[in-house]
């Protein structure tokens, strides 16, 4: 891998700047329980929980995500990565049987809560699960926004570099 702009954190300026884009949307977004961002083949990438993050950096560097200490499916970002990654097959199974074409969004409403799922660019999905009380139009627009600053950037190079970070704290 091109280490051209990777920080003293060991992250590239890229991986840090979706870490920064997660928190974003975890912190600013009433209801957002927690966050998963999993590859096309159904890799953790990026999450809202703090032992799936970067590491705490010094002043001013990204801090990891989940600063609200909430908890997603049984406490685990695993969990949810596990659900997107199932329901994005699923989904996109279904799509294909139907002639619906690519599947842009799926979203499930629970008496406790919800789950939304939003295909990135490359594939991958961005899974949110929310309280049950929260706005469903400022999450899907907010993931939309997520999906839009991350698509361009998620490359195949920054899919390893987050995979490999998720691995070494894990």
């Amino acid at each position: 891998m091109d280490t051209a702009g990777v920080t003293a954190l060991g992250l590239s300026d890229e991986a840090r700047s979706l870490h920064w884009l997660l928190t974003d949307l975890v912190e600013e977004v009433p209801g957002v329980l927690s966050v998963a961002v999993v590859s096309s083949d159904g890799l953790l990438l990026l999450s809202s929980s703090p032992e799936r993050t970067a590491p705490a950096g010094p002043a001013g560097a990204p801090q990891p995500c989940g600063a609200r200490g909430t908890e997603g499916p049984r406490g685990s970002t695993a969990d949810l990565a596990t659900i997107v990654a199932g329901l994005g097959s699923l989904t996109t199974g279904a799509a294909a049987l139907m002639d619906g074409g690519v599947v842009k969004q799926t979203m499930v409403a629970m008496d406790g809560g919800g789950l939304f799922v939003m295909t990135i660019s490359d594939g991958s999905l961005l899974g949110v699960h929310t309280a049950p009380d929260c706005d469903m139009s400022i999450v899907a627009y907010q993931m939309a926004l997520f999906v839009g600053r991350a698509g361009h950037v998620l490359t195949p190079e920054l899919r390893r570099e987050l995979r490999q970070s998720v691995e070494a704290v894990g």
